[in-house]
């Protein structure tokens, strides 16, 4: 992660270790450009948040959503990391683990239509 701070980047690797079986699934499919050729990475710091993926080039932010996601809390908290990812001209979308999980060919096809 180029110029970051080292705060930031003990918790990205720790974000990455711990990453939830979902994000591990869709990361297995985003490595090593093997999407539209398009580099991604995991667990990126952009100004006070942490993207789950992200490419920088095409300033596509993917985020993952889990069961918590679903609280009044949790979601007020989406709303804003959207607000300022977009304010820094990243598209965010977002997928729910059951999309992951449960049929990963449109999740693929809407990522390369972002892209």
């Amino acid at each position: 992660m180029r110029g970051a701070e080292t705060e930031k980047t003990a918790r990205a690797r720790r974000l990455r270790r711990d990453a939830t079986a979902a994000e591990q699934r869709l990361w297995q499919f985003l490595r090593g450009r093997q999407i539209s050729n398009a580099k991604f990475v995991r667990q990126e710091p952009i100004g006070p948040f942490f993207a789950d993926f992200a490419c920088r080039k095409s300033k596509l932010v993917i985020e993952i959503d889990g069961a918590t996601h679903s609280a009044a809390e949790e979601i007020e908290h989406d709303a804003r990391r959207t607000a300022f990812l977009t304010s820094q001209g990243y598209c965010v979308i977002r997928f729910s683990n059951e999309q992951v999980f449960g049929d990963l060919d449109p999740v693929i096809e809407t990522i390369i239509q972002h892209l």
